[in-house]
């Protein structure tokens, strides 16, 4: 099952708002948002909350890729996250996300007891390729035990 796949069957938001999850590498994650009149705002674009949701499900999509092999040990966990609309965004839009820290930096303070915190950043960008938004969403991996 790829992550793309595992997220939307474990995750109903994603299903919910029909993510496509179009790449999903530890070096980037790439989510599309198709354009939905369901999901629409007052003037005819994704609502910010569906915007959201796809920065958010961009940044879970690398966090799995980078650290899916660390799940035995440690639960990935969003701890904060901010988002800035910058354009308006119409139609399909697509977010990306990229890891703020090498993910093997990551690793070694679990290794030595810590938990650590690492950022995602994420851009929302429409089809015409203008950024709508831009996010960064701070994950830790928590120590099972």
């Amino acid at each position: 099952m790829s992550i793309g796949e595992m997220l939307a069957a474990t995750v109903p938001m994603a299903r919910t708002l029909n993510l496509e999850f179009l790449e999903t590498r530890p070096e980037k994650a790439v989510v599309a948002l198709p354009d939905q009149g369901a999901f629409h705002n007052h003037v005819g674009g994704p609502h910010a909350g569906a915007m959201f949701t796809l920065g958010e499900s961009a940044s879970g999509a690398i966090v799995l890729a980078a650290f899916g092999d660390q799940l035995s040990r440690a639960v990935p966990l969003a701890v904060r996250a901010e988002i800035g609309y910058r354009k308006l965004a119409m139609g399909a839009v697509t977010a990306t996300a990229t890891l703020g820290r090498p993910a093997a930096e990551v690793v070694a303070e679990l290794d030595a007891g810590e938990r650590p915190e690492f950022p995602v950043a994420i851009e929302i960008r429409r089809a015409d390729g203008a950024v709508t938004g831009e996010m960064t969403v701070v994950w830790t991996l928590r120590p099972n035990g």
